[in-house]
């Protein structure tokens, strides 16, 4: 993405470079890292990440890698690793020649870990899984030492040279750093470094049948790359006194300084990784793309624009507490993106037959709409106009309200682009007693350019020619959950008991004007009077397919109301 000369508002993790340059900590170097771990489609949560640590890298003319964190060959997969590349770039950022993987270092990590056992800083324990739970201790009871602590370096040395020659099962052993089980930070007391794992990894094989813990294997990554500051989500605040341990410790020339923000929690849907996969294995959706889930993928498919995403992710900003941010937010930015760019077209979605009674039969004519009003260069076409329409369902009453100024017996209302029509008489099917097809006159002097062009009625309302229109389906999306958690999420949210039974409606019969009849895969255009909407990747000539990226209003006011 090119560099622009906004920049966002002075932030404490900027406020903290801007120190650390003024002090030459690192000189005038800005080194930062996106590390995902491959085991995950991305999230809107992860755009937050990106757009940070590559928007920091661009402000002060530093350097941002692409590291893929992969230590855990169970859940890792070649997938992810495509699709977490395809969704950064898709974000408008690059990496350059800087893609690396956290497998990159097994050997070097591995000789670190060596180094710290020598040390005496390391040691191999013996402990079942669940001796090592029960001696850690809690938040507020000290851990106990292992009896394997006192293992002589040269003894652990032998243990650990086995473990990565294959000749111990997993759970037999682990190597531990060692700090202090008095330690009221539970992440000192004596955390492992390296486990047994026998499964295969997408990269290495079966190089390796141990495997360094994310708190080992990431801080000295990050060192080895030269990282500046190492930018990472709250929950690692903890982990931070261990980070500075392992490269201090290891003795590595580079110490990045670890900085911690909040991370993005998104109201109406949830932001683990863990459950997000749970909703695709248990069907609750389709797939990781699916236009209802907050994955990068999914918010693609939906309509969302990357420039949206940037814009939401620099509006919400960064903070030190966690909080939730409301799902109206995220709409607006998109709202607001599309309003300037997407063309305006119509499109009935609950279609009722119009036949104007005094129109001639077989003849039709052209009508000129405007593509964009927020945009004059991108002009305006032409629409067919026939005897025979459709409108929405919800634009006539056969009944109607006060101050109800479509369209309703003997009521006029003007068609947009064209004619202004009344309603003179109502054809209702005999067995349900529904309107089959409302009959109208027009009056032929109210077209633009017609000698009663200017008169005036209370409403407009859109249409598509029954002739000409081409059938589509229509996909609307509601919230994932149909309430909201009031805190940042936990593992303690039960988001199951929250998910929205309604969260897709898919209308088979809706009609759209003939313009979209070619309509790619990912073109968006905004459905007059109705929102915003995107070509589906399952669209063919033969069926369109929309999704309804978002209303033309904010609702959420009104859904957090209730």
């Amino acid at each position: 993405m090119e560099s622009s000369e906004h920049h966002p508002p002075i932030d404490f993790i900027r406020a903290k470079i801007f120190t650390d340059q003024e002090t030459r900590r690192f000189g005038q170097c800005v080194h930062t890292r996106f590390p995902p771990e491959p085991n995950g489609h991305l999230h809107i949560g992860h755009a937050k990440s990106i757009c940070l640590n590559f928007g920091i890298a661009q402000e002060f003319g530093g350097l941002c890698n692409l590291r893929l964190d992969d230590t855990n060959p169970t859940k890792e997969h070649l997938d992810y690793v495509q699709s977490i590349q395809e969704d950064v770039r898709w974000l408008g950022f690059d990496w350059g020649d800087r893609l690396y993987y956290a497998s990159d270092y097994f050997e070097a990590l591995y000789e670190f870990a060596v180094k710290l056992i020598r040390k005496g800083k390391a040691y191999v324990d013996s402990l079942t899984a669940d001796e090592l739970r029960e001696y850690r201790g809690t938040l507020t009871e000290a851990g106990k030492e292992s009896p394997y602590r006192q293992r002589s370096p040269e003894e652990s040395l032998d243990l650990f040279a086995k473990m990565r020659a294959g000749e111990f099962e997993e759970g037999t052993y682990v190597l531990r750093a060692k700090i202090d089980m008095a330690s009221p930070n539970i992440n000192l007391r004596d955390p492992a470094l390296y486990r047994i794992r026998k499964a295969t990894h997408y990269r290495t094989g079966d190089a390796w049948c141990i495997y360094p813990t994310y708190d080992f294997a990431h801080p000295l990554s990050d060192a080895m790359e030269g990282i500046t500051h190492s930018l990472c989500t709250l929950e690692f605040e903890d982990h931070r006194p261990l980070y500075d341990w392992v490269l201090r410790e290891c003795e590595v020339p580079c110490h990045s300084q670890q900085i911690e923000f909040a991370r993005l929690n998104l109201a109406h849907t949830v932001m683990s990784k863990r459950k997000l996969l749970q909703l695709v294995e248990e069907g609750h959706v389709h797939g990781w793309d699916d236009p209802r889930m907050p994955t990068i993928k999914g918010l693609r498919r939906r309509g969302y624009t990357p420039e949206a995403i940037r814009n939401f992710c620099e509006r919400i900003g960064v903070a030190k507490r966690d909080s939730v941010i409301e799902m109206g937010l995220l709409e607006h930015a998109i709202r607001e993106e599309l309003n300037r760019s997407a063309s305006r077209v119509m499109a009935v979605l609950h279609p009722v037959k119009v036949i104007i009674e005094n129109y001639p039969e077989g003849q039709t004519e052209a009508v000129e709409a405007v593509n964009n009003p927020e945009d004059a260069t991108q002009g305006s076409r032409s629409l067919a106009f026939s005897r025979e329409l459709y409108i929405e369902a919800d634009d006539f009453r056969d009944d109607p309200p006060k101050k109800f100024f479509r369209l309703s017996p003997g009521q006029e209302v003007r068609l947009r682009y064209a004619y202004i029509i009344r309603c003179v008489s109502v054809d209702t099917d005999e067995r349900t007693g529904e309107i089959s097809a409302i009959r109208c006159t027009y009056d032929p002097d109210t077209k633009r350019g017609g000698s009663q062009a200017g008169r005036k009625v209370k409403g407009t309302i859109h249409w598509v020619s029954a002739q000409h229109a081409v059938p589509a389906e229509v996909r609307l999306y509601q919230p994932l959950l149909a309430e909201s958690s009031t805190t940042a999420e936990g593992d303690a949210f039960n988001f199951q008991e929250l998910l929205n039974p309604h969260s897709l409606e898919i209308l088979p019969t809706c009609w759209v004007e003939p313009s979209l009849k070619h309509a790619q895969p990912g073109w968006r255009f905004q459905f007059e009077r109705q929102g915003y909407f995107c070509v589906d990747p399952e669209s063919t000539v033969q069926k369109l397919v929309f999704n309804r990226t978002v209303a033309l209003r904010d609702s959420w006011a009104k859904i957090e109301k209730h």
